[in-house]
C-alpha cells in the first residue's frame, strides 16, 4: 500500500472541501524537489513549450497558486492553477464540493473562490524551483459589470508570471459564464483577449455539454483569434445514472462518469479543427490507457484532477511510466506520434 493508501481513509472522515484544505497545507510544507525522472518517449512539445510529460494538473486543485512547485516535484509534466478571478471572491455558499466514492467522482459548486490575482500573482512572482510549464486558468468575477474585461485583465496581468495562460469561459457554476461560448459572445472575448495579450501561449477551455455545431464554430473562432489549444472538457451539468447519496447536488460532475462524455468531446473537436489547433484532453482519466486513449483520440497533452482524490498524487508518476509501456507495445516512438491515430 502506498502512503496515500494510509491517508486516503482519515481524509475522507472530513468533508471534501475540509479535506482539500488540509492537503494543500500540507503540501506547503513539503520542500520543491527534483521531479521523477521519466522516459524520454514522454518528452513532447506544444505551443513552443517543452513538457517531459504529458500529464498536467487540472485547475480546480490549486486555485490560489499555492503549491505548483510541490505538484511539479510530485511527477506532474505541468501544472495549471486557478481559476483567478480579478478581485478576491468567496464563491458559493458551503457545503460545495462533494466526494461520490461509490462512482469514483466529484461534484462541485465551487464559484471561483480564490484570493484574487494580485495574491496569486506574488505567489507566483515568488516561484524559484519551477520544474516544468505552468499554466494560469483565468475567470471572471461574479459580480463584474464587464466579464470580457475581466478575462482581459487576467491575461494582461498572469502573463508576466505564466508560462501559458487559459481562458475558462466553461465552469457551470458562476451563472452565465458559459453562455461566453456562444457566437458572438465569444468572438468579442477572444478579440478582447488577443488586444493585450503577450507572447506567452493562450488556451481555451470549453465546456462538454455543447451542441453539434459548437466545436466548429469555436474551433473556427479559436484559430481567427490566435488561440494555441482548446482543452477538453470541463465539468458537466450532465448526469448520469450514479450511486452516491450525493447525486442530486448542483454544480460540476467531474471523474470517472464524465469520461465517456469528455472523449466524445474530444472526438467531435478532432474532426472540427482536421488538426489545425493543439487539443488538450481532460475529464475522466484514471490511468493510462485512459491516457493513451485520449492521445489517440486528438489529445497532444491531457490533464487530471479528480482521480487524485482517489489514487492520491502518486498518479501523475505511474500514468507516465504506464503511458511509456503503451507506446513501446503499439510502436510509437513519442507522444507526438501517437496523437490523433485513432480511426474515425
Amino acid at each position: 500500500m502506498n502512503l496515500y493508501g494510509i491517508f486516503r481513509p482519515l481524509a475522507f472522515r472530513l468533508d471534501a472541501e475540509r479535506a482539500h484544505r488540509a492537503t494543500i497545507a500540507a503540501l506547503r510544507w513539503v520542500p520543491p524537489h527534483r521531479p521523477p525522472d521519466l522516459p524520454p518517449s514522454l518528452r513532447t512539445q506544444v505551443a513552443g513549450l517543452d513538457f517531459h510529460s504529458p500529464i498536467g494538473l487540472a485547475a480546480g486543485f490549486d486555485k490560489d497558486a499555492e503549491v505548483p512547485d510541490q505538484m511539479l516535484s510530485l511527477g506532474f509534466g505541468f501544472v495549471e492553477v486557478g481559476t483567478i478571478t480579478p478581485r478576491p471572491q468567496e464563491g458559493n455558499p458551503k457545503p460545495r464540493l462533494f466526494r461520490l466514492a461509490e462512482d469514483r467522482a466529484v461534484i462541485n459548486r465551487m464559484g471561483f473562490n480564490n484570493h484574487g490575482q494580485p495574491a496569486a500573482f506574488q505567489r507566483l512572482l515568488d516561484c524559484r524551483h519551477r520544474t516544468g510549464p505552468l499554466g494560469v486558468n483565468v475567470g471572471a468575477n461574479k459580480d463584474s459589470a464587464d466579464r470580457i474585461a475581466d478575462y482581459a485583465s487576467g491575461v494582461r496581468a498572469m502573463s508576466q508570471v505564466a508560462d501559458y495562460l487559459t481562458i475558462n469561459i466553461s465552469s457551470p457554476n458562476t451563472p452565465g459564464l458559459r453562455g461566453l461560448q456562444d457566437g458572438g459572445v465569444l468572438e468579442e472575448l477572444l478579440a478582447a483577449v488577443r488586444e493585450v495579450r503577450t507572447k506567452k501561449p493562450l488556451f481555451l477551455k470549453v465546456a462538454p455539454d455543447l451542441d453539434d455545431k459548437d466545436p466548429a464554430r469555436i474551433v473556427k473562432a479559436a484559430i481567427d483569434h490566435g488561440i494555441d489549444a482548446i482543452i477538453v472538457s470541463n465539468t458537466t451539468v450532465s448526469r448520469p445514472t450514479l450511486k452516491s447519496k450525493y447525486a442530486g447536488e448542483a454544480g460540476g460532475l467531474s471523474g470517472a462518469p464524465l469520461k465517456a462524455l469528455a472523449l466524445d468531446a474530444l472526438r467531435k473537436f478532432r474532426i472540427a479543427s482536421s488538426g489545425e489547433i493543439t487539443l488538450i484532453g481532460v475529464g475522466g482519466i484514471a490511468n493510462a490507457d485512459d491516457a493513451f486513449e485520449r492521445i489517440r483520440a486528438g489529445a497532444s497533452l491531457i490533464q487530471l484532477y479528480s482521480a487524485m482524490v482517489y489514487e492520491g498524487p502518486g498518479i501523475a508518476r505511474r500514468i507516465a511510466l504506464g503511458l511509456d509501456r503503451l507506446l513501446n507495445r503499439e510502436g510509437f516512438a513519442s507522444i507526438a506520434s501517437a496523437v490523433g491515430t485513432e480511426k474515425v
